[in-house]
């Protein structure tokens, strides 16, 4: 397949034409991100061999990463750019993809229980309506196989507007008005279309994200707090350099990752859904 899916919001084809996604996961506080993920997934998911749906997987960062485990791994993006960053880097691959292609999560290119489990880190946000994000939801449910896991991540209501105390951002009107928009409604829009105040998403407060899992017909494991605090560290390169402070700032998330009154201060949550 060649091109974007259709349907793709325009403005999220283009920040993602120009936002190197390849490389985020290994940089600043995303490294948490990517570090706590993994280390949920771990805890729930059954061992190798197991068939693995990586949607909205972008190029790779975690099915390259699930294929080094012994996982058989299909990557499924929306945009035609990642995929094809996938598929160059699965060809010299020790351990390759089996298979990525562009898709939708709302219309899953896979049969009926044809999968063990499944990660979605990021249709959930990049679906804007309670509508599209349930189709993603009943799309999971319908290839997972008996017994199979969903890993679903969201953005929290909040996510702007600690970015924007961390790196001074409320010193600018327009991010000022975004992020006043993303606390009243959910709704992130970035109108100038600058790269550092993200893309089309929709954030959700932590109720409504486990009211949505809950509702989706599979059973909710659990919603945890990927980062905690971490992001809102200046010297979080320097903290996650040092093994001592990194095992503090993984073991601070830890430990809070499920308190209710703490899930919004990580900028993302982790849904673990089982069917039955």
């Amino acid at each position: 397949m060649e091109g974007d899916a259709p349907g793709l919001d325009p403005a999220i084809e283009v920040f993602y034409a120009q936002y190197p996604e390849e490389g985020r996961l290994s940089q600043g506080w995303f490294q948490i991100e990517a570090e706590r993920t993994r280390l949920l997934v771990s805890r729930y998911c059954p061992p190798p061999p197991a068939v693995w749906l990586d949607v909205g997987g972008g190029a790779g960062a975690h099915a390259f990463w699930l294929a080094s485990l012994g996982y058989q791994v299909h990557l499924v993006d929306p945009v035609d750019r990642l995929v094809q960053a996938a598929k160059e880097r699965s060809l010299s691959a020790s351990d390759p993809l089996a298979s990525a292609e562009v898709g939708d999560a709302r219309n899953l290119a896979f049969p009926d229980a044809s999968v063990d489990c499944i990660l979605m880190l990021g249709p959930l946000y990049h679906l804007t309506t309670r509508a599209d994000r349930d189709r993603a939801l009943d799309e999971a449910a319908r290839v997972l196989r008996s017994d199979g896991l969903l890993f679903a991540a969201g953005i929290t209501r909040w996510a702007s507007l600690f970015d924007g105390l961390t790196h001074d951002y409320l010193a600018d009107p327009t991010f000022v008005a975004v992020m006043e928009g993303d606390v009243e409604t959910g709704q992130h829009r970035n109108p100038n279309r600058q790269p550092q105040y993200f893309t089309t998403a929709y954030f959700h407060t932590p109720e409504e994200f486990c009211m949505e899992l809950a509702a989706s017909g599979l059973e909710l494991e659990g919603v945890f707090g990927l980062e905690g605090p971490a992001p809102l560290l200046a010297d979080f390169d320097e903290r996650w350099a040092d093994l001592r402070t990194r095992t503090d700032l993984l073991r601070a998330a830890e430990l809070i990752e499920s308190e209710p009154s703490l899930l919004g201060l990580s900028p993302h949550i982790l849904g673990v859904c089982r069917k039955l």
